[in-house]
């Protein structure tokens, strides 16, 4: 079996290199054939659809970026690609997986989407803005509705510093959540392979009302609630996901999906609890190469 690890060619950082190496290795032991190319060695014709690189031979490609564009024309050809480019697409707007979501009740924090507009227009007197207070509270998070490790979270305490933030990113599609006080600087991160969960960490922060650990939290292992388990497994199953990140936080009236992630980074996870997450994707990914019918359990 053969298939393609595509990572992003222009971030080099060291996280980004270990993940793909664990991929690799975990591929090695099982007799998979991984070949890591990066997605601007992937070059296509977009209007013939033909690639303009050696495509022959593959079984099946991971898509370990969120390069959608690259993703669709390898589906195209008619190769398997792990996450499927809707899923990865539902995973990457964070205004989709929550749409998506709500749709099947998948308790969330309650959340209001900034309405649209564009550079150099900006939002006009924010009318909208005293809406989402009334309903959501402050202090209130704002959320870029493409981010990662926590980078495009904002908390603004007032009406003011919300006002100041949007402004800044005027144009940037985002979102407006309440601020879960239960969960302040926690958060549980479950990861979830082929429809079950392989492992799971709290993560804490003093520091910091995210609870990431690349903003500075610790981690733990973490036994999840029977109602935790269920929940991370049904959010990855309805967003179409063979492997994710999901993240919990921790209601007052149970726990909330507060993030699903497509492509979430395993090593501190793997560190954590000792659970070999990248043996778990490709062993998964291996069945359901095998048995093209075969689905995640729901």
């Amino acid at each position: 079996m053969r298939g393609l690890l595509i990572t992003n060619g222009f971030v080099k950082e060291a996280n980004f290199l270990a993940l793909r190496d664990a991929l690799c290795a975990a591929a090695e032991v099982r007799g998979i054939s991984l070949v890591p190319r990066t997605n601007d060695a992937l070059l296509f014709d977009a209007a013939a659809c033909t690639p303009l690189f050696d495509a022959a031979g593959y079984d099946f490609a991971i898509l370990w970026d969120k390069d959608k564009y690259l993703g669709m024309q390898l589906e195209a050809m008619g190769l398997r690609v792990f996450n499927s480019v809707r899923a990865l697409s539902l995973c990457d707007d964070k205004a989709l997986t929550h749409i998506a979501l709500a749709r099947h009740g998948i308790p969330m924090p309650r959340t209001i989407l900034v309405p649209r507009t564009y550079p150099f227009v900006g939002y006009g007197s924010m009318e909208f803005l005293d809406h989402a207070i009334a309903l959501l509270g402050l202090p209130l998070i704002l959320k870029e509705c493409s981010g990662s490790f926590g980078k495009q979270v904002y908390l603004a305490n007032t009406r003011a510093e919300a006002a100041e933030l949007l402004a800044a990113r005027e144009g940037t599609p985002m979102l407006m959540q309440e601020f879960v006080r239960t969960s302040l600087g926690r958060d549980v991160r479950a990861y979830v392979v082929g429809g079950r969960v392989v492992a799971a960490m709290e993560r804490r922060n003093e520091t910091d009302f995210r609870a990431n650990v690349a903003r500075g939290g610790s981690c733990a292992p973490y036994a999840l609630s029977p109602e935790e388990e269920a929940l991370s497994k049904r959010a990855a199953a309805l967003l179409g996901l063979d492997y994710a990140g999901v993240d919990l936080l921790h209601g007052a009236d149970g726990p909330l999906v507060c993030e699903v992630n497509s492509n979430a980074h395993f090593q501190g996870l793997a560190a954590c609890t000792g659970a070999d997450i990248a043996g778990a994707v490709l062993a998964h990914i291996a069945s359901a190469v095998m048995n093209p019918r075969f689905q995640a359990q729901t």
